[in-house]
């Protein structure tokens, strides 16, 4: 082939797929410059993962794929692992997130995420804030369910955003939480259809176009699954760790080990599990029946060597207060299920898992 250029390369190279995602290498940023020399083709590639057996299928899907394309060109691969050079600066006092780009101000990043729908993730986001809010001066909430925001129900938010000089949004304040979602800007019957470059580009502006300010904590309330939200938030930004959201039933705590694992794959922290629905609380005799099952995030928990940071129960006014939008933390803090969040956010706090 003659004329080859770096274009067709990228082209070529956006067809090979990140082992265990949908996404591609490319988008992944695991392409990090491609050099035309001769009759020599150079493709470097940058590594987050400590995976030896995904950089060996990715060097081996390049090399196959490069020479069954072109032909009459030498293929030379290179290598950086950046999960290396965090771990020399971490050993050496650096910065082991230098590569990602913090937001100014914000001390901590934690994600709240599930392996599938319907676990209550939004209720544990909330709730969790505030909960944290008790522990530290200023709590910031971000919802990037792009598709299906919920935080603006749930906090009884109405009104829109104030933009300033400069084209920054200034957050919403309730609760004594600093708040941000898509919710706030798009009508409420309002269908938003988008592909995934306009869903990442949309959380990476919420994390770099709000005016947040000095926050202890930001938490970020994630849609399930395993999606381009989930991955731009991990690439682009320097999270302190993720919260994985989830029900007793097997079928959830499937989902939620996939989603556990896609953030340790990409060097996350995993924090904990939070076990919603777990039980129900008789409110005549206080007898707890476990409706979807017992013990089962327990027992994840200890299969993925992570904490059980708490146990939910289900209680009707959880979804009461949710719907009118007063957290059951404001409404009743006595509550079995306020209780549990309270304790979660004093677990993480004694357990140190922040940065102060």
């Amino acid at each position: 082939m003659e004329g080859v250029t770096t274009t067709q390369i990228r082209k070529i190279l956006s067809s090979i797929k990140y082992p265990g995602f949908t996404r591609d290498i490319v988008s992944f940023g695991v392409l990090k410059n491609i050099e035309i020399k001769n009759k020599e083709i150079v493709v470097n590639l940058v590594f987050t993962t400590k995976n030896d057996d995904v950089k060996k299928q990715i060097v081996e899907d390049v090399q196959r794929t490069i020479s069954s394309k072109i032909s009459g060109y030498n293929v030379n691969i290179i290598t950086e692992n950046i999960s290396e050079r965090r771990d020399k600066q971490e050993h050496v006092g650096g910065d082991p997130w230098a590569d990602r780009a913090p937001i100014p101000g914000i001390k901590n990043i934690i994600a709240i995420a599930s392996g599938k729908g319907g676990v209550g993730k939004s209720t544990v986001s909330t709730n969790l804030s505030l909960a944290l809010s008790k522990h530290v001066n200023q709590v910031g909430l971000m919802d990037s369910d792009i598709y299906g925001p919920s935080i603006h129900v749930m906090m009884g938010i109405e009104e829109r955003p104030k933009i300033t000089t400069d084209q920054k949004i200034i957050p919403i304040e309730k609760y004594g939480i600093r708040l941000m979602s898509m919710g706030f800007l798009i009508d409420t019957d309002a269908p938003l259809i988008w592909r995934g470059p306009l869903v990442m580009k949309a959380v990476e502006q919420f994390l770099h176009d709000v005016v947040w300010g000095e926050l202890d904590i930001l938490v970020i309330d994630l849609p399930p699954g395993t999606g381009d939200a989930q991955l731009t938030l991990v690439q682009k930004t320097p999270l302190t760790g993720a919260v994985i959201v989830t029900t007793p039933q097997e079928v959830a705590l499937i989902d939620a080990r996939r989603g556990l694992k896609m953030f340790q794959k990409v060097n996350t922290k995993v924090l904990g599990l939070v076990e919603n629905m777990s039980y129900f609380v008789c409110p005549k005799c206080g007898e707890k029946t476990y409706i979807f099952g017992n013990e089962g995030g327990v027992r994840s928990a200890k299969d993925l060597n992570v904490p059980l940071l708490g146990q939910i129960p289900i209680e009707p006014d959880v979804r009461i207060a949710g719907d009118d939008g007063v957290p059951i933390i404001i409404r009743d803090p006595e509550s079995h299920s306020a209780k549990a969040f309270l304790n979660m956010a004093e677990k993480m706090i004694k357990d140190d898992v922040f940065h102060r």
